[in-house]
């Protein structure tokens, strides 16, 4: 493992056991870089702060109004992905954190590639 994903991991374990990655409010910019899926096999290393520089919070950040998707405004909390999408969840391509971020994370990066977007699995899932 590399010592910047050491480091990137040591510091999104000490934010999650702060409890400060359950919710924030849209006026926190949250961290600069956070590893998706820590506990799984295999992490994504994202940049939040590059993606924030570049796309509105609500490009990837929605809140749920009665059942249906809605926009995130200024003064929402925002909740982490599993808070609804979770086993529970009625749409069942949309119950895993992986579905909904490689459909949304895929989805952009294909768009973005002549941007410089990464659309190999080891640009985002870097090997320990």
């Amino acid at each position: 493992m590399s010592k910047k994903s050491l480091v990137l991991l040591i510091v999104a374990a000490f934010v999650m056991s702060m409890g400060l990655g359950v919710t924030m409010s849209l006026a926190d910019n949250g961290p600069a870089d956070i590893t998706l899926n820590a506990d799984g096999k295999k992490p994504a290393l994202f940049p939040h702060a590059s993606h924030q520089a570049k796309n509105d919070c609500a490009t990837c950040h929605h809140k749920d109004d009665g059942g249906k998707q809605a926009p995130i405004a200024e003064g929402d909390t925002v909740a982490k992905c599993d808070t609804c999408h979770n086993a529970d969840f009625a749409n069942e391509k949309l119950r895993s954190f992986k579905d909904v971020g490689h459909g949304l994370c895929k989805t952009c990066h294909t768009k973005m590639k002549d941007a410089g977007a990464p659309t190999k699995c080891t640009g985002c899932h870097v090997k320990k």
